[in-house]
C-alpha cells in the first residue's frame, strides 16, 4: 500500500489488494486457522451471514450476526471448546472481486463465494453460495473489513453452519 491511503491507487492496484485479502481470509478459515479469523476485522466492525431475500429486502434477520471483534473472538472461542459435530473440511472459491467505490477512505465492494464442504465419509458438497459485500479500510497499516455481509442465495441454511463464511 502506498502510504496508508487508498485513494492513491489505481483500479487495478485495489482490486489487487482486494483479492490479496480475500486469499487470506478465505486461506485462514479453509487452513482451520480460526484463531486468526478476527484479526480481518476493526475493532468495531460487523459480521453478518444473512439470506440474499433478508438482504434485498432490508430485513435485519440474519443468521450470524457479530458486533465488534469481540463478538468474533467470542464464536471462535466457543467454535474452539464445543466442538460436538463430525471433523470436516471447508474449501472456498471466491471470483469476479469488484471495487463498487473508494470513498472516505474505504474500499466498498463485493465478491462472489462458493463453499465447498467436505466430510470422511461422504462425498464434497456445495455448501454454501452467494456473495460478500465488504466495507474495507485500512486499520495499523493493514486492510481490514469494517463490515462482511455474507449474503447466500438460498432461503434454505445448512444445519452445519458452525464456521464463518
Amino acid at each position: 500500500m502506498t502510504d496508508g491511503n487508498l485513494m492513491r491507487l489505481s483500479p487495478a492496484e485495489l482490486r489487487y489488494e482486494l483479492e490479496m485479502l480475500t486469499a487470506a481470509y478465505v486461506h485462514v478459515l479453509d487452513d482451520g486457522d480460526i484463531g486468526r479469523w478476527p484479526d480481518f476485522f476493526t475493532e468495531d466492525c460487523a459480521y453478518k451471514i444473512i439470506p440474499r431475500e433478508n438482504y434485498e429486502n432490508d430485513l435485519p434477520l440474519a443468521i450470524w450476526y457479530c458486533r465488534g471483534r469481540g463478538m468474533l473472538r467470542d464464536r471462535v472461542k466457543a467454535i474452539q471448546e464445543t466442538q460436538l459435530f463430525a471433523p470436516r473440511a471447508l474449501r472456498h472459491v471466491t471470483a469476479n472481486a469488484l471495487v463498487q467505490t473508494c470513498v472516505d477512505g474505504a474500499l466498498h465492494t463485493v465478491t462472489n463465494y462458493v463453499v465447498y464442504e467436505s466430510t470422511l465419509d461422504r462425498a464434497s458438497d456445495v455448501f454454501n453460495v452467494g456473495r460478500y459485500i465488504d466495507r474495507i479500510v485500512i486499520e495499523d497499516d493493514c486492510l481490514k473489513f469494517a463490515k462482511k455481509l455474507c449474503v447466500f442465495d438460498t432461503a434454505v441454511v445448512p444445519t452445519s453452519l458452525i464456521y464463518p463464511i
